[in-house]
């Protein structure tokens, strides 16, 4: 195949993608929480020389995360990148680290802070970084749907299993009740384990991962999985769904995966001769089939950074990486997999002038924004977080 030299062509602007840059505000949507204290105007050109001496003032006291999917202004200050769990592990790695600031969202600051030691502080630059995916899936609800599946007497044989994208509560949750945590790369591996330890799995909170998974990677039927929805009475499922199904999936899915289509899929190879289609397994279940590749966020990069030159991509995955894969390997043709704009819209909260504020605050001796969790919490997330790091 003849070497190609492709330039990024962005996604198209849409009227949501002003909001979702960052650029307005939406007190309804997520945690609808305000930055406290005075954050630099976003056009101050002093910005990154502002990270830089604030950064070099604290040295070795601090370390910064950056999550795959931040701002190339934020990354460009990340002492590491990476997915969620191998950030909060290489936070924990890093005793020495008084303070980690974390360029994520909100529940990768508690993981890094269940799994850091007691002397070190995590800091999240913007406390309105949430997920919404994580929100989904309130402590409350999911007991509630826990005393149905005792009612019904199938409580001693369902594992929750639940993914790295929840919450604190909800990882407390699962290792009260003898379950374990996963990643997009770990799925089946704790699937496996789940099934030696139960009969059904109660999967929290991205639907989409779960299906995909049990389908796809361990060969069960669709019918074997029913969803459950908090919003609806018996989460909307009858005693005999509940009782025959091997996987209940709760009614949780990603923003940003979610909203691909096999249009979209579609589209791309029209429009694209020879391009394979590689998507994240939070995408929908038809998506992910119609793809060429599945994995997770690492898995993607791995496989866009081995490529041929010349080879042709449509990355169904959250925009800023895309971008940055397509700008690192101008010899291929990396593109969007949707025609408009898909930002995370919590992940991009976290911007240049939120993170010089932060660094700043810790050099005149402030500690903003520390995210904690209780000691119980953690205690039980931490059971469920050391399961998965003893999977096969």
């Amino acid at each position: 195949m003849d070497l190609v030299t492709s330039t990024w062509t962005e996604p198209a602007n849409t009227a949501t993608a002003l909001l979702l840059l960052g650029r307005g505000t939406d007190p309804a949507s997520e945690r609808g929480v305000d930055c406290p204290g005075d954050l630099p105007a976003p056009s101050d050109p002093d910005l990154v020389a502002r990270a830089t001496a604030a950064k070099a003032a604290l040295g070795d006291r601090v370390f910064v995360l950056g999550h795959h999917y931040q701002r190339d202004e934020v990354i460009q200050f990340a002492d590491v990148t990476g997915d969620s769990f191998k950030l909060a592990r290489e936070a924990a790695a890093r005793p020495g680290a008084e303070f980690i600031v974390f360029c994520g969202v909100h529940f990768m600051a508690e993981s890094a802070d269940i799994l850091t030691g007691p002397t070190q502080q995590v800091i999240l630059p913007d406390l309105a970084a949430g997920c919404s995916m994580a929100d989904m899936a309130v402590l409350g609800q999911v007991e509630t749907a826990w005393e149905q599946f005792t009612d019904l007497g199938i409580a001693g044989d369902v594992v929750p299993v639940t993914y790295m994208n929840s919450s604190a509560d909800i990882k407390g949750f699962v290792g009260r009740n003898n379950g374990v945590v996963c990643t997009s790369s770990n799925a089946k591996r704790a699937l496996d384990w789940a099934f030696e330890q139960g009969r059904q799995v109660f999967f929290l909170p991205d639907q989409h991962l779960g299906r995909n998974t049990a389908v796809l990677e361990m060969g069960f039927d669709l019918d074997d999985c029913v969803l459950y929805d908090p919003h609806k009475p018996n989460g909307g499922l009858t005693p005999e769904q509940l009782r025959g199904a091997k996987m209940i999936l709760w009614r949780g899915h990603c923003s940003v995966h979610g909203r691909f289509t096999i249009d979209s899929v579609r589209e791309v190879r029209e429009r694209v001769p020879g391009v394979r289609v590689l998507v994240h397994p939070e995408c929908k279940h038809e998506v992910v089939r119609a793809a060429d590749e599945v994995g997770s966020t690492e898995y993607i990069i791995r496989a866009l950074d081995a490529a041929p030159a010349g080879s042709a991509w449509a990355v169904g995955t959250e925009l800023n990486l895309v971008r940055r894969m397509a700008l690192a390997h101008p010899d291929k043709h990396i593109t969007f997999l949707d025609r408009t704009v898909c930002y995370c819209s919590t992940m991009n909260r976290i911007d240049l002038p939120h993170l010089v504020w932060a660094l700043e605050e810790l050099v005149a001796g402030r500690v903003p924004n520390r995210i904690t969790v209780d000691e119980d919490t953690a205690k039980y997330a931490r059971v469920a977080l050391d399961q998965m790091l003893a999977l096969p």
